[in-house]
């Protein structure tokens, strides 16, 4: 059976400044995502499908997919703003995409088997894949998923808000609530505030455990999922131009009145990504030491 690993690799880059998820980012131009897949590969997953939009297929397939393809299967999932289940519709002048959970959904027919979903602009740690990969063997056919969880304090910008989905964990190591808050930003004074409603922000727990969408999932959520989604579009007013629906938002639902149960794996993995253009030579930095020190080898693929 296949391991496979789902990269949500279709976002606007909006608050970048232009499409991330195909810059450059290691000492020989490497994009983020070949990190992930470098180290997923490593670990153990077999498969990827890359979740993108037409309009950048033959530059993605030039600088990932067909630099990858020696060492994994590779397939394509186009996510397009109109692919919408039946009896759905969204206002013709909308352009922002609708989130990650229609991303999913694009991808739906190339997976028959668990499978770990992550964002292409993220960097999770090479042992990150390793836990996930071994999780994976363990779920359940239904009603079971895992999420690889990262602190709060590690994944804000110096540069702005970010949006990441807060969680809640019993003691036995199960997922209780995701709340996906979208305007987190560290404070001169040290602290990191949610500033959606109130300028002044509200104080939350730097040690706080954040989901930042890398979930593993059997074939059971795309039903669930289909059925929110649309439940989601027909919920919108007909003239909302940028609420989505993602990952989080859905995982709590299911967990409240689907019975899934989400089991948080730890790692010690260390979590970088792109929110900002200004974040970008940090992650530069962190690339090169993890060359220099052997981590990765002069060349990935």
């Amino acid at each position: 059976m296949d391991k496979t690993l789902v990269i949500m690799a279709a976002g606007m880059g909006s608050r970048y400044g232009g499409n991330k998820q195909i810059d450059g980012m290691g000492p020989h131009n490497e994009v983020l995502m070949l990190y992930s897949i470098y180290d997923a590969a490593k670990a153990g997953f077999n498969k990827v499908v890359f979740i993108i939009k037409h309009d950048f297929e033959e530059r993605f397939r030039e600088l990932v997919g067909d630099v990858v393809k020696g060492s994994v299967k590779v397939e394509y999932a186009f996510q397009e703003l109109g692919d919408l289940p039946a009896g759905c519709s969204i206002p013709a002048e909308r352009t922002k995409p609708l989130g990650t959970v229609q991303a999913i959904l694009s991808a739906k027919d190339l997976i028959h088997e668990p499978f770990a979903v992550i964002n292409a602009d993220d960097y999770y740690g090479t042992s990150a894949f390793k836990t996930m990969v071994d999780h994976l063997e363990k779920l359940s056919p239904e009603k079971h998923a895992c999420m690889v969880g990262y602190y709060l304090k590690n994944t804000v910008s110096e540069h702005g808000h970010v949006t990441r989905g807060v969680c809640d964990v019993d003691e036995n190591g199960h997922l209780t609530s995701v709340t996906e808050t979208y305007k987190i930003q560290p404070f001169p004074d040290g602290t990191i505030r949610d500033t959606e409603k109130d300028p002044n922000g509200v104080i939350l727990d730097p040690e706080s455990l954040v989901s930042m969408n890398f979930f593993g999932f059997t074939p059971w959520l795309f039903e669930k999922a289909e059925e929110r989604f649309t439940a989601f579009l027909k919920s919108l007013s007909p003239t909302e131009l940028k609420a989505e629906y993602v990952l989080p938002v859905l995982v709590d639902q299911l967990m409240h009145e689907d019975g899934l149960k989400v089991d948080v794996l730890s790692t010690d993995a260390v979590w970088f990504g792109v929110t900002y253009h200004e974040d970008k030579p940090y992650v530069q930095a962190e690339l090169k030491k993890m060359h220099d020190d052997g981590t990765y080898p002069e060349k990935l693929f």
